[in-house]
């Protein structure tokens, strides 16, 4: 994959090491990854390090989860033929990269990251008052700007990771890809300015450099426009403000994912410590016992009794799973108390068994012989780092950092 490659219409999306995956994982992202390899250049990555950022006191469960994890991307359809599958971890061109975007990122980017004050707030039970998780919105900067995606596909609660992303990138092309031409006109330029003017653009400036006041740049943009200078002056003074001309990070775009409609067995989000999902691949007998004691409509305490189907967390499968024919049966008999609950659930039980089918038997292959699913990561490992190191070449030069 040659630096042409990664630029032209890369996706990249990465996952934490969780363990078996359940349906949520699949209709929120798995689904829509089977979908992007079809249309796009896709590198899809165990994200093994973030999950230190929070579990950093349980690593040995990391390899058994990035395993099982692996095999429920397989299961769901990613092919490594046609996407890149590798473990972050094995490419340590992410850690230098990290490493060299830390020297310039702003602290008060970082601690401003709405995720950041929230997990604190929510994950009492930990410690997560540690360098590494406040930096992991850099890390993850690092793993899409590595490969110079430039779609990143993401629920809308994280368009600020990648707006995050977006600006770490602007950042560090305006410190290391300046335009010698440019510098030197711009010097020019602002040696035409009245002292005030001067130290106030210069000051504006460092703000939104340094201090991560990005509105600065907006009003240095006002404070240019508004100058005696001509045209060209201004030009060369916008575009040292913008970093000058020479890109070596390319700036993500965020790829919005169509938001999942099934939630968990409770009508919560399904996740594993609530205890209310459905694993990928789950055991028939299992999916039936739990779908059969999802809790139903409240107002349905006996079988004679009508039901309102939008108070009932079987419905919300309903509209994942269900047809129009079964959703209007639905709505009819429980309206009118025409059917029980357990008749109501049947066809979402029917409808998961169905969709679990083709995913457990293209699991099967991996489960019986897990050096298949190494072997996938070996190469996909060593293809994601022939990508990186070109970019690393490219920042160290930028950077000063080579020698040869």
């Amino acid at each position: 994959m040659t630096s042409t490659e990664n630029s032209a219409d890369t996706v990249l999306s990465g996952m934490r090491p969780t363990g078996v995956l359940h349906l949520g994982h699949y209709h929120g992202a798995l689904k829509n990854w089977a979908q992007l390899q079809n249309e796009h250049r896709c590198l899809f990555f165990v994200a093994d390090w973030h999950a230190l950022t929070t579990h950093y006191e349980t690593p040995e469960v990391i390899r058994q989860h990035t395993l099982d994890t692996v095999i429920d991307w397989l299961a769901a359809g990613v092919d490594p033929k046609r996407a890149t599958l590798f473990v972050q971890s094995r490419v340590l061109e992410h850690a230098e990269l990290f490493l060299l975007l830390g020297m310039g990122t702003p602290l008060a980017w970082l601690e401003r990251v709405p995720t950041y004050k929230d997990q604190i707030a929510n994950l009492k039970d930990k410690d997560l008052l540690t360098y590494g998780f406040l930096g992991y919105p850099l890390l993850q900067a690092a793993d899409i700007l590595i490969y110079r995606a430039r779609w990143v596909p993401v629920g809308a609660d994280q368009v600020p990771h990648i707006e995050m992303s977006r600006e770490i990138a602007r950042r560090f092309n305006a410190l290391y890809g300046r335009d010698a031409q440019i510098e030197a006109a711009a010097h020019l330029a602002a040696a035409k300015l009245p002292e005030g003017q001067r130290a106030q653009l210069q000051q504006l400036r460092r703000a939104a450099d340094q201090d991560g006041e990005l509105d600065k740049r907006d009003e240095a943009r006002a404070l240019i426009a508004s100058t005696a200078l001509s045209r060209a002056e201004k030009d060369a003074l916008r575009a040292q403000l913008d970093g000058g001309r020479r890109t070596i990070l390319r700036e993500p775009e965020a790829l919005l994912t169509p938001e999942s409609r099934l939630p968990g067995l409770d009508g919560r989000k399904m996740s594993k410590s609530y205890g209310n999902s459905i694993a990928i691949r789950e055991e028939r007998a299992v999916v039936e016992h739990k779908v059969r004691r999802m809790p139903t409509d409240p107002a349905r305490v006996r079988r004679s009794d009508p039901g309102d189907p939008q108070r009932c967390p079987v419905w919300q499968f309903h509209l994942a799973y269900s047809d129009d024919d079964t959703r209007a049966w639905v709505q009819r008999g429980c309206t009118s108390a025409g059917i029980g609950c357990i008749e109501c659930k049947q066809p979402v039980i029917d409808s998961i068994l169905r969709e679990q089918q083709p995913m457990l038997e293209r699991a099967q292959p991996y489960v019986d012989q897990p050096a298949l699913v190494r072997d996938i990561l070996d190469d996909g490992c060593e293809r994601a780092r022939a990508a990186a190191r070109e970019t690393m070449a490219e920042v160290r030069d930028a950077m000063g950092l080579r020698l040869d």
